[in-house]
């Protein structure tokens, strides 16, 4: 099993405790009963399998990540791993996907199929065996239930953030014209703008840094509330969120009102701001991005009409018992990029199309990286979840062509072998 594997496997078994471990469980229920409703859900696994799980099985999750935080959701290897088994849950989730995607499909063709793919050899596993269970699979034949939606509001600050991006108009830049991306982050019972910014991109690195810029500010929230978009949607994301002990949301696809708030802020800031923006008046992105800051603070700064008389601003920070602040470390360390790459032989990378030289040791080898966005720190994960830290830069060959190497001689007589 791969290490994003395992960690997609983390993040899932993350996501069922997560409310117990971000606070978002109803306080007035004790662990068991947070236990026993979460054992009564039907949830969606790495594969895309519906599946429930246990009591136990939850209750054993959550002593792992208070013991050992989120590396102790990580599955640990077999000692028999590699080893042939008839039907392992894999070879089971495998079976349970076709029968999902193709309903009238049989036990031969998903014989054939599970075959074909390689995730079995002849004679490895039997086709009665097979046919055991999808007949086992079939009976269970859970009917499909509705969703029901309702608006709704947070009683207190920090539970739920939402994010979103919204296309601006276009800049001048030295390279030409460039179109600008407004992103922000909004607090779901303050309405307050905890985080907001404009970019030349709408990705994940940016969000990152919006994100890092309102959790040093403002705290941590219990659950952060995105759309589908890639910028938003990545393993980079679940990540971050898990180590800071917060947790994802993303909203069903055509479903607006599920983040309304932040859309309507959207709304309002292109009626108030946009629409009477002259781009002519900036030279740079760091011109507009002071332009939009005073914006956003004289929204955060005025009276909402849904708080009662109050300004977002001053009805966020009527709780400031609920701001959690990160550690100094993990404030150091949570916002990096993660990836894993193998080393070729002679010690280059490539990140994002871009090669980087690391140490020789690490030739040939692969290895999950964490990084800044500029690549100021640059740290290997080790196997135990410890970093080490690494000097990583872009690779230069011309440079490396001028490296005077040492000559290896066989004998200290010039003339030949002594």
């Amino acid at each position: 099993m791969t290490l994003d594997q395992k960690q997609a496997i983390a993040l899932f078994r993350y996501s069922v405790i997560a409310p117990l471990e971000t606070g978002s469980f109803d306080p007035g229920k004790s662990k068991n009963d947070f236990f026993r409703d979460a054992a009564g859900k039907t949830y969606i696994d790495p594969e895309g399998n519906s599946r429930k799980i246990s009591f136990h099985t939850i209750k054993k999750w959550h002593r792992y990540y208070r013991r050992d935080g989120f590396e102790g959701l990580m599955p640990q290897s077999r000692s028999d791993e590699g080893e042939s088994r008839a039907l392992d849950q894999d070879r089971k989730e495998q079976i349970r996907y076709l029968l999902d995607k193709y309903p009238r499909i049989t036990a031969a063709e998903t014989y054939r199929q599970l075959l074909s793919s390689g995730s079995i050899d002849i004679g490895e596993v039997s086709l009665s065996t097979i046919e055991r269970f999808v007949r086992l699979v079939r009976k269970e034949d859970p009917a499909p239930q509705g969703k029901e939606m309702h608006r709704y509001e947070r009683s207190h600050i920090n539970e739920v953030w939402y994010g979103d991006t919204c296309f601006g108009p276009y800049l001048s830049a030295p390279e030409g014209k460039k179109r600008v991306y407004f992103m922000a982050l909004i607090d779901d019972a303050s309405r307050f703008i905890v985080a907001a910014d404009v970019f030349f991109n709408d990705n994940y690195e940016n969000l990152m840094s919006l994100i890092r810029s309102a959790v040093l500010k403002h705290g941590v929230p219990h659950l952060f509330s995105f759309d589908n978009g890639p910028s938003y949607r990545n393993q980079q994301m679940e990540l971050l969120a898990a180590r800071i002990g917060s947790s994802v949301h993303y909203c069903e696809p055509f479903t607006p009102t599920s983040k309304s708030k932040i859309e309507r802020w959207f709304l309002t800031m292109r009626l108030q701001y946009l629409a009477t923006l002259d781009m002519n008046r900036f030279d740079s992105i760091d011109a507009l991005r002071r332009d939009f800051d005073a914006y956003v603070l004289r929204y955060n700064q005025t009276v909402h009409s849904s708080l009662n008389g109050s300004s977002p601003q001053e009805r966020f920070f009527m709780e400031p018992e609920k701001i959690r602040r990160l550690s100094e470390f993990d404030a150091a360390h949570s916002f990096m990029l993660e990836i894993e790459r193998r080393v070729s032989a002679d010690g280059v990378v490539s990140i994002d199309s871009k090669e980087y030289e690391v140490h020789y040791r690490y030739a040939k080898q692969r290895i999950r990286i964490r990084y800044s966005p500029d690549f100021s720190e640059t740290y290997v994960v080790e196997p135990s979840g410890e970093l080490t830290s690494i000097d990583m830069r872009p690779l230069n060959k011309k440079d490396n062509s001028l490296i005077k190497r040492e000559k290896v001689r066989l004998s200290d007589t010039e003339g030949g072998i002594s």
